[in-house]
């Protein structure tokens, strides 16, 4: 990566950094909230996880109100948002969040997400997915681990990928989760969205590009969210994508381009909203920026999909 970009993200790093070594780290079976009576939990894997069997970290919740991000997610799972059967869609979402593969912004790119759409009648799914295990006996030195293995990254793309590939499978399998459940959930198995953010981004785009067509996603949605180490050969068919980023963004901002490219390059028409101000990591935060209207946008693009309106 150039010098241009490293400096931008090791300061991104250090303030998320700060936020997590300064609040108090909650341990994932203390003060656990009720789920709410349309909220149900699973999780992803009969068993283990693959590849995780050998995995000992304790899943760990730091972070100050709104800001929360959880690390050592060995046990993946789906939380699932259902919405009054009145004003239900038929249309399920799939949410990733973000956090690089070292922690998952489940707030502001995971719960508020679903609680937006489920109030629009959409059937909305959090996908809890597998991070790359750290090392500390508390939020400071959680922080720490966490902070030089984002360096390690930022000086070596194809780190992203390892530690990103558990997540990726996650990912794969919740589609395949859903679509199983879709008639229990009152979702139509062909009105699956997967929408995810920088590293969930990453996640959504290799979903809906891979192989298995039976478990690719029918729409996808990646927000300011690309591809490392480099883009994956692109199928003749893919769902139809939305892609949101900022101008502004240091972090993924050219490699999300580099996507978009990809798919024009393949003969595919992706939606693609680039705000000018916004930077990375906005999911639900308000900044005062065109950014904080992704979201109605997000809704604009899946109302001319024709999944705002009840499956018939």
């Amino acid at each position: 990566m150039s010098r241009k970009y490293q400096k931008p993200l090791v300061a991104l790093w250090l303030v998320v950094v700060a936020t997590l070594g300064s609040a108090r780290a909650q341990e994932k079976n203390n003060s656990k909230p009720e789920p709410t009576p349309t909220t149900k939990v699973l999780s992803l894997w009969p068993g283990v996880a693959p590849g995780s069997e050998e995995w000992t970290q304790q899943e760990t919740t730091m972070g100050s109100a709104g800001m929360e991000t959880t690390v050592n997610v060995v046990t993946p799972t789906l939380t699932v948002f259902l919405p009054d059967a009145a004003s239900a869609t038929g249309t399920g979402v799939i949410i990733a969040p973000g956090g690089g593969f070292i922690g998952l912004s489940i707030k502001s790119e995971g719960h508020d997400v679903a609680e937006w759409l489920v109030a629009r009648g959409f059937a909305a799914i959090v996908l809890k997915y597998r991070t790359k295990q750290i090392e500390g006996k508390d939020a400071a030195d959680l922080g720490q681990s966490a902070r030089a293995a984002f360096m390690a990254q930022l000086n070596n793309h194809a780190l992203i990928a390892e530690d990103g590939k558990y997540g990726v499978a996650d990912g794969i399998q919740a589609v395949k989760v859903v679509r199983a459940h879709a008639t229990e959930w009152g979702i139509a198995p062909d009105r699956i969205v997967f929408t995810g953010f920088s590293a969930g981004g990453m996640i959504t785009e290799l979903t809906a590009i891979q192989s298995d067509v039976i478990a690719r996603p029918n729409y996808a949605a990646p927000i300011y969210g690309a591809t490392f180490p480099d883009v994956p050969p692109i199928p003749i068919e893919v769902p139809p994508f939305f892609m949101a980023m900022a101008q502004d963004d240091n972090l993924a901002g050219p490699y999300i381009v580099r996507f978009y490219e990809a798919l024009k390059a393949a003969g595919h028409n992706p939606e693609f909203h680039i705000y000018n101000h916004g930077g990375h990591g906005w999911g639900m935060r308000k900044q005062g920026t065109s950014s904080d209207h992704w979201i109605d946008e997000f809704y604009w693009w899946l109302e001319v999909q024709g999944l705002t309106r009840p499956h018939k």
